[in-house]
């Protein structure tokens, strides 16, 4: 696990982008507290996940509003490839994912 950041800097109902050895992570976290990671680049067309919204458990893509599953990365529309998601844990308030 590569440790990322501390809770608290990453904002309720948001994403934080991180680079993890050259890759692009979007880190969020939900108003329940519940945190987990996307690569962070729409395959439709690279809009950058991390400044989607939340939406259930899916993240909506800023550019068209394409889904995203938050647990599997598989997108709502047909012939879209879906996104890599990544493990976390926090613990102690320390956000950690594996890459």
């Amino acid at each position: 696990m590569i440790r990322l950041c501390v809770l608290d800097e990453i904002p309720l109902g948001m994403a934080r982008p991180f680079v993890v050895g050259g890759t692009k992570i979007a880190i969020y976290r939900t108003r329940e507290e519940q945190v987990f990671a996307v690569a962070d680049r729409c395959p439709h067309k690279g809009g950058p996940l991390s400044d989607g919204m939340l939406a259930g458990d899916q993240i909506v893509c800023p550019l068209h509003a394409f889904r995203f599953d938050r647990n599997s990365g598989s997108c709502d529309q047909p012939h879209v490839c879906p996104v890599t998601a990544y493990p976390v844990s926090v613990q102690n308030g320390i956000v950690s994912v594996d890459m």
